[in-house]
């Protein structure tokens, strides 16, 4: 498709980008909105072209953005040129990125994990804060981990929110939606641990090693790991709290279990 101008603020095109922060409109096109060419570079390193770049008039010249579009074209995406007011609206900042990008979501089907592919996976119970995600998604990228599967009812991962938190993750990480009783049955052939988290563990997170591939299982940021799901795990854990805060975030927590759970597969590196 040939790259065009679009200045006007009522324009189709303008209004399809922007309603992508809406969950409903993502799940109905299954595309989402990355921000800024190092997000864009990350999808690019991936094999993931934009199936449509916006490009603000004002955008300098830089390597990156010249191989998104040469990317972009030879995908058969769109390039648009478009003015600060219009990145401005799509982006839903006084001072955004002068580059945009729409992308197809990608998931990784349940049933299609290869549990001999990497060594630790992580699996999230209704996580509902998109900025925790994002940063779930970041840390297991820069773990090592086989991906994230999300379980229930979760925030969206796609969410402009998520995507930013991610810092490109997003387009590395193997992402998995399913259902708690989908979770609950394909857990019956995993053939490695899987280790959940609960304040009420009598474990703590370094006692018991795992048999890797090994899965962990976090709970949602206000309830933790339900019952359903902590009776699914070879061992429950705690992270312990020894000073006055009496819970840690999910986020947080997350990295802790990540890292001590890889470093047994991987080594320190220390």
């Amino acid at each position: 498709m040939n790259d065009h101008l679009i200045t006007s603020l009522t324009n189709d095109t303008v209004k399809a980008v922007r309603a992508l922060h809406m969950r409903k409109e993502r799940e109905m096109t299954g595309r989402f909105l990355a921000e800024g060419l190092k997000f864009i570079g990350e999808a690019l390193d991936q094999g993931r072209a934009p199936v449509m770049l916006l490009v603000g008039q004002d955008a300098r010249p830089h390597p990156i953005l010249d191989r998104a579009k040469t990317e972009t074209r030879k995908a058969g995406g769109q390039i648009i040129t478009v003015t600060h007011a219009i990145l401005e609206k799509i982006s839903r900042r006084d001072n955004p990125q002068t580059v945009l990008g729409v992308f197809e979501q990608v998931y990784t089907p349940l049933n299609a994990i290869n549990s001999d592919s990497k060594p630790v996976w992580v699996a999230l119970e209704q996580v509902r804060d998109p900025g925790n995600l994002g940063t779930i998604i970041r840390t297991a990228d820069s773990a090592g981990c086989g991906g994230v599967i999300l379980i229930g009812d979760c925030v969206d991962p796609y969410s402009v929110e998520a995507v930013r938190a991610t810092m490109g993750s997003v387009f590395a990480v193997s992402i998995t939606k399913a259902s708690r009783e989908e979770f609950v049955e394909w857990r019956k052939g995993w053939k490695g641990s899987v280790i959940g988290t609960r304040l009420d563990a009598t474990h703590g997170y370094r006692d018991s090693p795992a048999q890797h591939p090994a899965i962990i299982l976090m709970g949602n940021e206000q309830v933790g790991l339900t019952d359903e799901l902590a009776a699914t795990c070879d061992v429950n854990v705690k992270i312990p709290m020894r000073g006055r805060a009496d819970s840690l975030n999910l986020a947080v927590a997350t990295g802790i279990m990540v890292y001590s759970i890889t470093d047994a597969a991987y080594g320190s590196g220390l």
